[in-house]
């Protein structure tokens, strides 16, 4: 339902700005001081986007891997991250946000704006005096969870759907402020005996956006200012397993996203990822996942 009369209480400019026209698909409801949107980038090309507006904006990322690019909030160093699946990114009222890429996989985001003034929630929240912060690509699950409830409401809308979404718009408005709260610069203790917060982050990052790529072992080392043999006893400490299966396991998790995409062949998706052939492609997905690419595919109708 596209009602004025909300659009226009969270700000005249109520929408991210994406160019050039007609590189997205977008559906969007509203409700009294929230709009949620769905956007969905429909072509493999590259495009720019910007923001700025009285309103808060959360975006939730549900496929973000690009080949390049960069991401701009004001307040926050900026980002070149390539592979931002399932990240979420926080920007204030009234902050800069910008940005440009070259889409690895076709985009797919959850965008909510929030009134600061929050008709919608509890007064004692006291909403519009929080002084947030700016966040680019963290983790919250109850977020997360929040906003795909959310979209929901926009693609599936049924006759308590307005009530519920009010709902929503209260329940997010409380979890941001706990997040914010919890939002923190200091870096979290590493695992005793493994690897350190800022050595676990660069090390995640690195394979995150080299994933199709051969890792030597010595590369990962280096990165993190470790031998070889050390690297591997405080990987395997911080992330549960070795750092070839972590490898492994991360270029699987890539498959899968692109199984979703119905115009790639497996040979496609085999050798997009790093597999000289599907047949090893396949058979190590089977063993990460106990079924074949093909049946995962199926699996997903």
């Amino acid at each position: 339902m596209d009602s004025p009369l909300a659009d226009a209480q969270i700000g005249p400019i109520s929408a991210i700005d994406f160019s050039p026209a007609g590189i997205i698909s977008r559906r969007f409801d509203t409700w009294p001081g929230l709009k949620v949107e769905t956007v969905e980038v429909v072509r493999r090309s590259p495009f720019e986007y910007r923001f700025r507006a009285p309103c808060h904006l959360l975006i939730a990322a549900e496929i973000g891997e690009r080949e390049s690019g960069e991401t701009l909030l004001e307040g926050l160093p900026r980002s070149d991250l390539r592979t931002f699946s399932r990240k979420m990114t926080f920007v204030p009222a009234g902050r800069d946000f910008a940005g440009s890429q070259k889409p690895r996989l076709l985009t797919r985001m959850i965008c909510i704006y929030l009134d600061p003034r929050g008709p919608l929630t509890d007064p004692e929240l006291r909403f519009s005096e929080v002084e947030f912060r700016p966040r680019l690509f963290f983790e919250d699950g109850c977020l997360w969870q929040t906003a795909l409830k959310l979209k929901a409401q926009v693609e599936h809308q049924d006759v308590m759907h307005r009530q519920y979404g009010e709902a929503l718009g209260i329940l997010l408005a409380h979890d941001l402020v706990r997040s914010n709260a919890n939002a923190n610069p200091i870096r979290s203790p590493a695992v005793r005996g493994g690897l350190a917060a800022w050595q676990q982050r660069r090390l995640a990052e690195y394979i995150e956006d080299h994933v199709s790529d051969d890792i030597p072992l010595t590369a990962l080392a280096q990165l993190v200012e470790l031998s070889p043999y050390h690297l591997c006893r405080t990987f395997r400490r911080s992330f549960g397993v070795p750092p070839q299966k972590y490898h492994a396991m991360r270029r699987i998790e890539r498959a899968k996203q692109m199984l979703a995409e119905r115009e790639l062949s497996i040979t496609m998706i085999a050798q997009a990822i790093g597999f000289g052939e599907s047949s090893t492609f396949s058979s190590a997905f089977r063993r990460l996942t106990g079924q074949t690419p093909s049946r995962y595919r199926r699996d997903l109708d």
